[in-house]
């Protein structure tokens, strides 16, 4: 009595959050991040735990293989919806439904073969199987593509774990003592359907909380990058400085100032459409030749700043010039374009700076040198010194220290 209680209110918790995982689902508009999936796998089981409800003992029923097909397709619908949730495109209904066709086959196969103990040990042996290859995945994101949430998916981790090992448990009880180890009254049942329904009480909000941590990393990452290049935007370029200067072994920096030359000629001839194609183009440019650690930002308009960071002056000035040839000896092609079109670049850099705070000063400083780079005849890198002192460039051979 006591386990047909918990398996109702097991069957109560799967169809409440499977309804509540499809209305989140519709909120999310074009990015569902797998919840109708989850959705899917829970009203499968929960569908499943009815008919083992309403079913009676274990028996050769046509409703105990509708029942088993089920159960093993709950987890692999819920795998299914984790890889959409990481952002790995898969089918859903296909592999369902082979699975689904292939297990029943397979069922009817080795019941009539073997008989109906069999098939009720192969169900707790697939399924201590797949767990065991969702634990081992779970571990595996922690140090790959769910390292931003290592915490989160060793809990889950745990608890897979946890279902898999009974699983693993009930397999070896059947081959033992056959179906009686199945009845609803026995201590083993009432701690597996226990677990079960904690799993179901836990795991659903946790994964709410996923999807909540997950728009809100969106939603920063959105607030710190700019929406044309996405490049970082002057917000993110500051919290990115925070971080660089916090830490032990923080470096000085140098500021680079990169202005598109005649820009707004480039928009009166050509369109908006294609001088926002020149943005994004040498955004590109500017990201592609970087260094790696380097922090590249849109400031406004055609104005770029890259800070330089692990480096002395003459290594951020090899890395303004590179930057220089590079967008000088590109071409922006479009569909929208008679011919593709290539610009020029003035930079200005700044002295060093340790300091967050000091931004603005040094930024200044390079906005002076690239003031004075527009003067000389533009596609050039002007220099300033930690001193104020300026010097001209129009190739990395004119430097001397």
């Amino acid at each position: 009595m006591v386990t047909t209680v918990i398996l109702g209110m097991l069957c109560v918790y799967l169809l409440c959050f499977s309804l509540m995982f499809l209305l989140i689902s519709t909120r999310l508009n074009g990015k569902k991040m797998g919840m109708e999936i989850f959705a899917l796998g829970n009203l499968l089981l929960g569908l499943a735990y009815i008919l083992q409800l309403f079913g009676g003992p274990p028996d050769e029923g046509p409703m105990s293989v509708i029942n088993h097909t089920m159960t093993l397709s709950a987890p692999v619908v819920y795998v299914l919806g984790a890889m959409r949730f990481f952002e790995r495109p898969t089918l859903v209904l296909s592999p369902l439904l082979i699975l689904a066709a292939g297990y029943t086959v397979l069922q009817l196969l080795v019941q009539w073969l073997l008989g109906v103990e069999v098939r009720h040990a192969m169900l707790a042996a697939a399924c201590a199987s797949l767990f065991l290859a969702m634990t081992v995945a779970v571990l595996y994101g922690c140090r790959t593509f769910a390292r931003d949430l290592r915490v989160e998916m060793l809990v889950f981790a745990v608890l897979i774990g946890g279902i898999c090992i009974l699983n693993a448990m009930k397999f070896g009880m059947i081959l033992k003592g056959g179906l009686a180890a199945l009845d609803m009254n026995s201590g083993f049942q009432k701690i597996f359907y226990l677990y079960m329904s904690f799993l179901a009480t836990v795991l659903p909000p946790s994964v709410v909380w996923l999807v909540l941590r997950r728009l809100t990393d969106e939603l920063r990452n959105l607030a710190a990058h700019d929406p044309l290049t996405q490049l970082l935007n002057r917000r993110g370029l500051m919290d990115a400085l925070d971080a660089h200067f916090r830490s032990r072994t923080a470096v000085p920096a140098y500021l680079l100032i990169v202005d598109i030359d005649h820009f707004k000629r480039i928009n009166d001839t050509h369109g908006h459409k294609a001088g926002d194609r020149v943005l994004s183009h040498v955004a590109g440019t500017l990201k592609a030749t970087a260094r790696q650690g380097d922090l590249v930002c849109r400031l406004g308009g055609e104005e770029f700043v890259v800070i330089a960071l692990d480096t002395d002056s003459a290594g951020a000035l090899q890395l303004a010039e590179r930057m220089r040839v590079a967008i000088e000896h590109s071409e922006v092609a479009g569909a929208e374009l008679s011919k593709p079109i290539r610009c020029t670049a003035t930079l200005g850099g700044s002295g060093a700076f340790t300091r967050a705070q000091d931004f603005d000063a040094y930024l200044q400083q390079a906005d002076a040198a690239l003031y004075r780079g527009k003067m000389h005849g533009r596609n050039r890198v002007e220099w300033s010194g930690s001193r104020g002192t300026g010097l001209g460039l129009g190739a990395m051979d004119t430097f001397g220290q």
